[in-house]
């Protein structure tokens, strides 16, 4: 099988770890049994850009039990658990192209394998694999039934491709589902990210001023865990009503430029560039830790800093000092890599559970609607939506109320009142 992987020997432990994380996944298994009485996939090649994680392998092995032929590589250089990704092709059978650490010409080159398989239906988190269909393999556009997208950096990209005319197939902005940015973003990033800090450095939280750049459902997350950690939380946003929000849950927000003078750990998580700037370093509280949660590495300029650095070391995995011409020293972590899967495993396959559910549904939709979608970006069914929240539910043993008929009557009338 044409696969690159760093060491196929690593396949047991692998094989380990993507059972016990799918022990976890309830709503994906069940999922995973009717795709496997109705064969929805069957025949359908579906190449996927994801993390590798225990998790992401469930989600293949959904697919594949559902009739899909499926291809994977990494949505980032230092995602990859590879362990996992051996096990894919020793006990599964799928086709993985993901090296922890590979360097960016071997990133495009596991993205242009998995599309010389020729996919029917594209699965991105980042949107690299959907950006390169549209620019440097565009003859493959025509026979694409769709992609979905798993992360808001990569929802934000196909808006844009979208509106400048650029987009050529539908996608499903997976990340737009209530069961996913509700819950992957804030519970999920909010403690991986937490725990790829600590893991990294060591440190205590308790007491540190730690300033959280971005107030989206991520951010929330963040802020939310560090505050539970005992940390002090400092907000920074440019959306006015996401501030306010921030100052109603209690946090202190304020400018950039003001909160990397008080911070002792500052971590982006904006889905945006040059959060952090050069000016911001070289104003920057000596000793503090530097860290990214957002998709990609371009969220604070880590080769400006190395530019005006005096000198650097590696004092820990994922923790680097860089020591500026004054003396100052600041600690950057995973080379400005999204930390929760740099340095630590990603979210916990709980909360994996409804993304990917969303992600098997999303491919699923894709399949019974071939040829009937228009051009756009889409998000999944609300009744789909709503029933990844009704198992996940059913999965944790709660049960909740149901409307009598009456109350149903009076939501949608209007004659009554006082």
């Amino acid at each position: 099988m044409k696969s690159d992987v760093k060491d196929l020997k690593l396949a047991p432990k692998g094989k380990l770890r993507i059972e016990w994380a799918g022990s976890q996944m309830k709503v994906l298994e069940l999922i995973k049994k009717r795709f496997q009485k109705e064969q929805p996939l069957k025949g359908v090649k579906l190449g996927a850009c994801l993390h590798v994680t225990a998790e992401t392998a469930n989600l293949m092995i959904a697919l594949k039990t559902g009739g899909a032929e499926l291809s994977l590589c990494a949505s980032n250089p230092l995602s990859t658990q590879d362990d996992v990704a051996a096990s894919l092709i020793e006990d599964y059978n799928i086709p993985t192209y993901a090296i922890k650490g590979e360097d960016k010409d071997t990133y495009y080159k596991h993205l242009n394998e998995v599309l010389d398989f020729k996919p029917q239906i594209t699965m991105d988190d980042g949107a690299d694999l959907v950006t390169l269909l549209h620019t440097e393999r565009k003859d493959q556009l025509k026979d694409v039934i769709g992609s979905s997208e798993e992360t808001t950096t990569g929802v934000i990209r196909l808006h844009a491709m979208f509106k400048d005319g650029t987009l050529q197939i539908p996608v499903i902005a997976v990340n737009d589902s209530n069961t996913k940015h509700m819950f992957d973003n804030r519970y999920g990033t909010g403690q991986s990210t937490i725990d790829g800090i600590i893991r990294a450095t060591n440190v205590l939280l308790a007491g540190k001023k730690f300033v959280v750049c971005g107030y989206g459902w991520c951010g929330r997350g963040l802020a939310s865990r560090a505050r539970g950690m005992g940390a002090q939380v400092v907000v920074t946003e440019v959306d006015p009503l996401k501030a306010l929000e921030a100052v109603m849950d209690g946090f202190e927000v304020m400018p950039i430029a003001q909160a990397v003078k008080v911070a002792d750990i500052i971590c982006t998580a904006t889905g945006n560039k040059a959060v952090l700037s050069v000016a911001h370093f070289k104003q920057i509280k000596d000793g503090a830790i530097v860290s990214n949660t957002g998709h990609f590495n371009v969220e604070f300029d880590y080769d400006g800093l190395v530019k005006i650095a005096k000198s650097r070391r590696h004092l820990r995995d994922n923790l680097e000092e860089i020591i500026l011409k004054d003396g100052k020293k600041i600690f950057v972590l995973g080379e400005g890599r999204l930390i929760n899967l740099a340095s630590a495993e990603g979210h916990p396959p709980d909360v994996m559970d409804m993304s990917f559910a969303n992600q098997a549904l999303a491919a699923e939709f894709l399949v019974k609607n071939k040829g009937k979608l228009k051009v756009d970006v889409y998000t999944v069914p609300q009744e789909l939506d709503d029933m990844i929240a009704q198992l996940k539910l059913e999965s944790l043993g709660v049960k909740i109320d149901t409307l009598t008929a009456e109350q149903k009557k009076y939501l949608s009338s209007w004659h009554e009142g006082t």
